[in-house]
């Protein structure tokens, strides 16, 4: 009788240890950490951010120092979109440039230098050799003294080391004239004093 109660432990012992061996060697269930789940959204975020588009914003300022207003320059497929709104403006037609210095210093903002032009054409969007690379449509502010207009521009750029870039060495303004710029008149369109100006930085 003993002799079978020692049989039956010893088996006992046996599928109890043969059981335990096998929970061992099954694999751990898969458990998501957190750590997992941000490193995915931390790709997506990455990704993302890569394919936004250069973009810069301009803060523009009268002869005062006083802020007017604002252009956003985005990088676009095959033009520079440029988006401007300012407000404090006199009425009617202003002649609107890249200027070749990235310097603002009022009241007169003489320290922008001349026009970008890295090409060395004529001034003017009208003129058979021309324009700058920074010649630009004339803004049109309303009775009201505010401006909101959008231009694409295919001759500049946001890229660094391109002969058009805005970011070239010395910097580049975006600067506001008194007057209508006439398109074809050397070498500024006739376009009058500088009221505005902000550096592309």
């Amino acid at each position: 009788m003993k002799k079978w109660i020692w049989i039956t432990m010893i088996l006992t012992s046996v599928l109890v240890f043969a059981a335990c061996a096998d929970k061992k060697n099954d694999p751990a269930p898969a458990i998501e950490t957190e750590g997992e789940v941000n490193e995915g959204t931390n790709a997506t975020e990455s990704a993302e951010v890569e394919d936004e588009l250069p973009s810069v914003k301009v803060h523009l300022m009268d002869g005062n120092g006083k802020p007017v207003g604002t252009a956003e320059l985005t990088e676009e497929e095959d033009a520079l979109r440029i988006m401007v709104e300012a407000e404090g403006l006199p009425e009617g037609p202003h002649g609107f440039h890249f200027h070749e210095k990235g310097v603002c210093e009022a009241p007169d903002f003489e320290s922008a230098g001349g026009h970008f032009n890295p090409t060395g054409a004529s001034h003017g969007l009208d003129h058979e050799e021309g324009p700058h690379a920074g010649d630009l449509p004339n803004l049109e502010v309303g009775p009201d003294g505010t401006v909101k207009e959008e231009f694409f521009v295919e001759n500049l750029t946001l890229t660094p080391g391109e002969e058009n870039s805005l970011f070239h060495d010395g910097g580049t303004a975006l600067v506001i004239h008194a007057e209508a710029d006439d398109g074809k008149t050397q070498p500024s369109g006739n376009s009058g004093d500088r009221i505005a100006c902000g550096v592309v930085e």
